[in-house]
């Protein structure tokens, strides 16, 4: 489910929103949670076929680029904005939060790493099984994490970052996924 974010109402998510795209990103997070899990079940049955090589693929494609980007979003940009605008009780409860955040991250990112050279070999053909992966505890730490998230940390910022703070996260995150962007230029005619 989306976070929706008051101040901000835009057809699509994109980078000029870049708490709600934020939170997108945790639904996308979750689909990709609910396919390992899928993938798990599905190799017991039909080992590694085509579907559950393509399924490992998309997996890995996803948390190597999308869920990385999602964890520097955060650490480079949205943290240390929320850090700069503390004002009164806010400071000590964001350097708490942003810090087991943080660590949350590479936790995640430690069993992804885990994670990922199995889904490799399932990939690749040479698996049929991820028997030794803890998928369930990988799915459970992100849920919280996320939960988290939306609970403390986005409507922290949405009462705290000012609209120029916003606009200028949105500019790092579209900078770091190498997005350009264009400016229509209008011909004058004689």
């Amino acid at each position: 489910m989306a976070l929706t974010l008051p101040g901000h109402s835009a057809p699509a998510v994109g980078f000029e929103v870049p708490l709600e795209m934020l939170a997108a990103c945790h639904g996308r997070v979750q689909h990709q949670c609910e396919t390992l899990l899928r993938l798990d079940t599905h190799l017991q049955t039909h080992g590694a076929d085509r579907p559950a090589q393509e399924a490992a693929s998309a997996v890995m494609r996803y948390f190597d680029t999308a869920a990385r980007h999602h964890h520097e979003d955060e650490e480079q940009d949205l943290f240390p904005a929320l850090l700069e605008s503390m004002a009164g009780s806010d400071a000590v409860c964001l350097r708490e939060l942003t810090a087991s955040l943080c660590t949350d991250h590479r936790l995640l990112e430690q069993r992804w790493a885990s994670l990922r050279q199995q889904l490799l070999q399932v990939a690749e053909g040479a698996a049929s099984t991820l028997a030794d992966a803890d998928i369930p505890g990988f799915v459970r730490l992100y849920e919280q994490h996320i939960a988290r998230e939306e609970a403390e940390l986005l409507p922290m910022a949405t009462r705290l970052l000012s609209n120029v703070e916003l606009d200028r996260i949105g500019l790092a995150m579209r900078s770091r996924r190498g997005v350009v962007t264009v400016t229509a230029a209008i011909a004058l005619q004689p």
